[in-house]
């Protein structure tokens, strides 16, 4: 019989980084807040978090990113402007960021780097095993990835990440992790990880993308 364990309820998004990638469209405003379609980046990711049942949400901020915090709080003067004028879809479309879940945020403050940032979390998360989500990679809602992530940690336990097979040839821009198969489909076990190895050198063409499920003893480790 396999092993129980805890249902997993916390997300963690780290939104810290200054976007330099994207200057200047970056300069006031947060990577995090540039609109993919008619919503910002942002709130796919968090979307996709509540889809998976991770109701629990900690964002890892910084400097200027207030504009996060408010676009996942209630505007009551836009939403009763929107009530008055009888813009009901509009108005929906407004509450739907502050309703997709219970949103809680802290400051990095030294810009230490993901594994840094993963470690803020750390009085929030508790000994709970919780998700991270990049909002760097945004994955199609009709791929159910989290959930299957979250249901393979909770059976199995320890960590959980994300990979996806690219071409050889790109695998330098990514980190890499050597596998071996466990028989189950679509899950595979990791034996190492490296980073933006050379073609040649590559344990596999399996990359790292920004999801992970993680087991609390990370933060001994990042410690």
């Amino acid at each position: 019989m396999t092993e129980s364990h805890p249902r997993i309820s916390k997300a963690v998004i780290p939104a810290a980084g200054l976007g330099t990638r994207f200057l200047p469209a970056t300069k006031a405003t947060p990577k995090e807040m540039l609109p993919v379609v008619d919503k910002p980046a942002i709130q796919y990711v968090v979307e996709e978090a509540a889809s998976a049942g991770l109701d629990d949400v900690l964002m890892i901020t910084g400097r200027n990113k207030r504009p996060l915090e408010d676009h996942f709080d209630r505007n009551y003067e836009l939403e009763s402007a929107l009530q008055k004028k009888g813009d009901a879809g509009r108005l929906a479309k407004v509450q739907e960021s502050s309703d997709l879940a219970t949103m809680h945020y802290v400051r990095q403050g030294d810009p230490k780097g993901l594994g840094h940032a993963v470690l803020c979390a750390a009085p929030h998360v508790g000994h709970e095993p919780f998700a991270v989500l990049l909002g760097d990679d945004l994955i199609d809602p009709r791929d159910p990835l989290l959930a299957r992530m979250v249901e393979v940690q909770e059976q199995h336990g320890g960590s959980v990440i994300a990979l996806m097979e690219v071409a050889p040839e790109q695998i330098h821009l990514y980190g890499c992790a050597a596998v071996e198969p466990t028989g189950e489909g679509d899950l595979v076990k990791v034996t190492g990880l490296v980073e933006k190895p050379d073609a040649t050198d590559a344990p596999s063409n399996y990359a790292i993308i920004g999801r992970y499920v993680l087991d609390p003893h990370i933060f001994d480790i990042l410690r």
